[in-house]
């Protein structure tokens, strides 16, 4: 017959602070080891839950009559109790005790003296004696003892090596685990008879269901629960470091679990790394208090699994030895990677949330293990469409940002890249996206301006126009819009927008490697970090001298202004602009992430979803203008010759001039005018000058000529819908 099972919310229990979480599992673990091989245990609403054959009362009766703590020693640490310098009495209490709930304890102690013995050690060993002890440990440590050594060490061909859970094999600075671990036992029982002392019996309850209780103690927790360390700022509560001692046990007896295991990491250039559950290089980026000094200060971090279903201890124990988290079919190296494996459903064991900590350096030697963010595990495969095709790159470009000898641009654009590629992990939305696509170009733009890092990282590979589709709203983004317009910009001599912005190898513009030109003063490249107005005149004029520079190629041949695009702004966006209704330093944000698409093959289906304003329609300084710099024959042929006085007027700020000799060349092109002259505020002037370098289609270039063309009066009297619709010229003068 079944026996009953009861479920039990064990309240004091939580995913943060990690000293609970570890307590979760180390109560499961016990329950399933000494009492019900069948025991469940699973997370809801930020507690945990039991199911056993135990009720709350046998689950309480069991610690106090039953419960026989993991036997657990260090004796290659100074400070463990086994030499003549440390704190002995609590090691020589469990020593010398009768109770029969220490007898494994006992056992291991005296076994640890014997090989201190035989090593000759009165002292703790150095680095040269600790490797040769801690492998006599693993040989002659009874089996069910060694998975405390697994979670404490693992030894390797370059020495020892130490999970951040546990500091540097049971010890964090000035705090040694196992020594507190053997008071808080005799704290807690009369190591003669194994009874539990009266006052620990309501920090048991206090420890299991969050009851209120008197009796913890001054001690340490160390780096398990940051708010209960003591010292100055640690808590607002209290000053002084205060703990429940079955806290301290039951969070020791749960990082049991975690087991490391060494092998080979195909993609690593090291000999040996360390797998530890769930544990990666830290990245100092998704979180508020987010810096990259913190990676340098940091144990690396942990991801906490959290699980909604029941789930044996066997069960448990499987998903964190494995510790399966992968991404393209290689364990991901840094917390960056580790969200995105969860976003591709790199994990498959039913885990629904992460609980992310990071073991940060905060008290002279002593590391905290800070909560940094809870990750839902979400699948967002469209993530790595964006990001696998640009893996090889930021690897590399990481790689040479967490250099301190390379510019600290590098470092804020890595910060910003990570920060934006953990908010996708967990949103995934279109600004998102637009945040990735914007820390892109400002690491693009580091790079490019130094030549130190152009010697070690090359450019950003040509993106897809899933960034586009991506990047942008549903509601629309009008500095999107033109930002994209502008990034179109092509021709087939004079080339892509993205040449004026960092010196690249001609040859590799349309590649899918571009490469740093040796030219250190290419003329071409004329964006700086001025205002983007004054940055878009520059790149206007720049293109207009090498077109006129080149010439034409036969007698017959039209010169045609090098600004034609993929895809073309609306004559409403482009009239925003020039009224300045938008945000510049967007527009100038957005465009450096732009550039880097591979406008070439972007489909016509993702330019149709950019739809721009039709209204309202550009003044008619723009329509004068603009007709004067078009890409192409206007219409029946008819072509309007260059002329490059008119934008060095335009530019000066002499609009009037300009509108002038646009004016003149429309006349002479067949195209009376129906204004000679127009004015207009300086500020307005410069607008109009950058707009001209938004791409338009010849079809928007005739409705400017319908607005600023003297037509010959109709025949009949009925109106022109094209009158109607744009409106007298006087209004748009």
């Amino acid at each position: 017959m079944t026996e009953k099972q009861y479920d039990i919310l064990l309240e004091g229990c939580a995913p943060v602070p990690l000293a609970h979480y570890l307590k979760a599992l180390g109560i499961l673990r016990l329950v399933s080891e000494q009492v019900d091989p069948q025991a469940q245990g699973w997370w809801e609403s930020d507690s945990f839950w039991l199911r056993s054959t135990l009720d709350e009362k046998g689950l309480t009766d069991f610690f106090l009559k039953q419960y026989e703590p993991t036997p657990i020693v260090a004796p290659w640490n100074g400070g463990s109790g086994f030499f003549p310098k440390d704190s002995q009495d609590s090691i020589l209490q469990i020593r010398n005790s009768s109770a029969k709930r220490l007898s494994k304890y006992r056992y291991l102690i005296n076994l640890c003296f014997q090989l201190l013995d035989e090593q000759g050690l009165s002292e703790k060993p150095d680095k040269d004696e600790k490797p040769l002890l801690l492998q006599r440990c693993r040989n002659r440590f009874p089996d069910e003892e060694l998975v405390c050594l697994d979670a404490a060490f693992l030894l390797t061909e370059d020495g020892p090596k130490y999970p951040p859970l546990l500091g540097t094999g049971w010890n964090d600075g000035r705090l040694e685990f196992t020594n507190n671990y053997m008071q808080r036992i005799c704290e807690i029982f009369d190591c003669e008879t194994g009874e539990v002392a009266v006052e620990s019996i309501s920090t048991l309850d206090e420890s299991l269901f969050a009851s209120l209780a008197n009796g913890r103690i001054q001690s340490s927790i160390g780096q398990f629960d940051p708010g209960s360390a003591g010292g100055a700022n640690s808590s607002s509560i209290n000053p002084d470091s205060r703990i429940n001692p079955w806290d301290f046990l039951l969070m020791l007896e749960g990082a049991i679990v975690f087991a490391a295991a060494s092998v080979k990491q195909l993609s690593s250039n090291e000999p040996g790394t360390l797998a530890f559950p769930f544990c990666v290089r830290a990245s100092g980026a998704g979180y508020g208090s987010a810096s990259t000094s913190d990676e340098a200060d940091s144990r690396n971090e942990m991801w906490m699994p959290l699980w909604p279903q029941a789930s044996t201890f066997l069960e448990i124990t499987t998903l964190l030895s494995e510790g399966r988290a992968e991404l393209q079919r290689k364990s991901p190296k840094n917390s960056v990677e580790f969200a995105r494996a969860i976003s591709a459903l790199g994990t498959d064991r039913g885990i629904n949330a992460f609980q992310r900590y990071g073991f940060m350096l905060r008290n002279g030697l002593s590391y905290f293990a800070v909560p940094l963010d809870r990750y839902e595990v979400k699948s967002n495969p469209r993530l790595e469409e964006l990001i696998a095709p640009i893996d090889s790159w930021l690897e590399r470009f990481r790689s040479v940002a967490k250099d301190e000898n390379n510019p600290e641009s590098a470092r804020r654009a890595l910060r910003k890249i990570e920060t934006a590629i953990l908010e996708m992990c967990q949103r995934g939305n279109w600004q998102d996206v637009q945040n990735l696509l914007i820390a892109l170009g400002e690491a693009e733009a580091a790079i490019a301006i130094s030549p130190k890092l152009r010697e070690k990282v090359k450019p950003i590979p040509p993106l897809s126009s899933r960034w586009i589709e991506q990047a942008y709203p549903e509601g629309g983004d009008i500095e999107f819009r033109l930002a994209a317009s502008l990034a179109s910009l092509d021709h087939e001599k004079i080339g892509p927008l993205r040449r004026h912005f960092e010196p690249l190898e001609q040859k590799t513009w349309y590649s899918g490697y571009c490469k740093w030109s040796e030219n250190d003063s290419d003329p071409d490249v004329v964006w700086s970090e001025g205002s983007l107005v004054h940055n878009m005149t520059r790149v206007l004029h720049r293109r207009m001298v090498e077109v006129i520079k080149q010439g034409k190629q036969s007698a017959d041949e039209a010169l045609f202004a090098p600004l034609g695009g993929k895809y073309m702004a609306s004559l409403g966006d482009i009239a925003s602009f020039i009224a300045g209704d938008v945000d510049d330093k967007k527009i100038d944000r957005l465009l450096h992430g732009l550039i880097l698409v591979r406008w070439k093959s972007v489909r016509s289906e993702t330019l149709n979803r950019l739809t721009g304003k039709r209204e309202p329609r550009p003044f008619a300084p723009y329509a004068l203008l603009k007709l004067c710099f078009l890409p192409g024959y206007l219409d029946a042929g008819i072509n309007i010759p260059l002329q490059p006085a008119i934008l060095h007027r335009a530019a000066s700020g002499d609009i009037a001039s300009a509108t002038r000799l646009a004016a003149h060349r429309l006349r002479g092109s067949g195209l009376p005018p129906a204004v000679e002259q127009i004015e207009c505020p300086a500020w307005q002037a410069r607008r109009t000058v950058a707009a001209l370098l938004f791409p338009i289609r010849i079809s928007q270039a005739q409705q400017l000529k319908n607005l600023v063309v003297r037509r010959e009066e109709p025949d009949d009297t009925s109106e022109d819908p094209q009158e109607t619709e744009s409106g007298s010229i006087a209004h748009h003068v």
